[in-house]
Order: structure tokens, then C-alpha cells, then sequence
């Protein structure tokens, strides 16, 4: 045989072995994620619930996922375990934000316009109204308005005119 037709069978079984240990690799992350489970930490199930970790035993894991629920999972059921950072947002809404409060956005424009006066609470000033582009009918001539109605036609009932 030359070394040309076993070539193909040399490259299926470097691909098979990559691929198996990587998938061993993942599985051995898993389980090490598994063996750091403590009680308090707070855990997703590959079912996606949420829960707080109780008692961790040699197969089994027993989760809290509320007030007088306990609940028995194999290890193997657990997806991930959560930082308590996470596992708060997610679980209770809480924002743990390390940054400083100086990147909040303020409640008025005064800080940003590097003045100390306070905002105008009125909302208007002493000047002339400002004009925003729009005009009521009344304000039109009379003029406009009966040009208008010339330029647009007319309407009918549909039988005027069709016979």
C-alpha cells in the first residue's frame, strides 16, 4: 500500500482523536465545576432553574429554590455554578456595579453645563414664546384657506358623472 491511500484513514483518526479529547476536556471541567460546589452557592440546573446549594453529597445535590423548597438533584444536573455577583442579579434583581457613582447619568443638565446655578423650574423664561412652526387655521388668511379648497377636488357619491 502506498502512502497515499492510507493517508485519508491517517487524517480520520487524528480528527477522531482531537475531537474526543476535547470532548473530554469539557467533561472534565464540568465535573471539576461539579466538585466546587459549596453549600450557598447558588447554581443553574440544566433544566435552567435557579437554586441556592444546601448539602452537597458524593452523587447528589440538594438544592434550596425557595422558602420550604428543598429539592434532590443528581450532580450531573447541575449546568453551572454561579458567582454570587451573578447568581444575585439574576436571581434577586440586585446590581452589584463596581464603578464609581461619577458615572451616573445626573438628574438635571445643571453639572453639565458646568454651571452652579440651579435648573429653571418654570420651564419658560422672561423672552417671547417660542415659536415652534405650527399655525392654527384661524391664523390663516382667508384668503390661503379658500385656495386650498379650489386646488382639492372634489368629491362625489360615485354615480354623478359615471352614467
Amino acid at each position: 500500500m502506498s502512502l497515499v491511500t492510507l493517508l485519508p484513514f491517517i487524517v480520520l483518526i487524528g480528527a477522531m482523536f482531537l475531537m474526543t479529547r476535547s470532548a473530554k476536556k469539557k467533561q472534565q471541567q464540568a465535573a471539576d465545576m461539579r466538585d466546587q460546589m459549596q453549600p450557598g452557592s447558588g447554581v443553574r440546573t440544566i433544566g435552567g432553574m435557579y437554586a441556592t446549594v444546601k448539602e452537597v453529597n458524593d452523587d447528589t445535590v440538594l438544592l434550596d429554590a425557595g422558602p420550604g423548597v428543598e429539592l434532590l438533584f443528581a450532580k450531573n444536573a447541575i449546568a453551572t455554578v454561579l458567582s454570587d455577583d451573578e447568581y444575585n442579579r439574576i436571581v434577586h434583581g440586585i446590581e452589584h456595579d463596581l464603578k464609581s457613582d461619577a458615572d451616573l447619568v445626573p438628574d438635571d443638565a445643571s453639572s453639565l453645563t458646568g454651571t452652579d446655578e440651579p435648573a429653571d423650574t418654570d420651564g419658560a423664561s422672561d423672552d417671547k414664546p417660542i415659536d415652534l412652526g405650527k399655525k392654527d387655521a384661524a391664523e390663516e388668511p382667508a384668503d390661503a384657506a379658500e385656495a386650498k379648497a379650489e386646488d382639492e377636488p372634489k368629491k362625489t357619491d360615485g354615480d354623478s358623472e359615471a352614467k
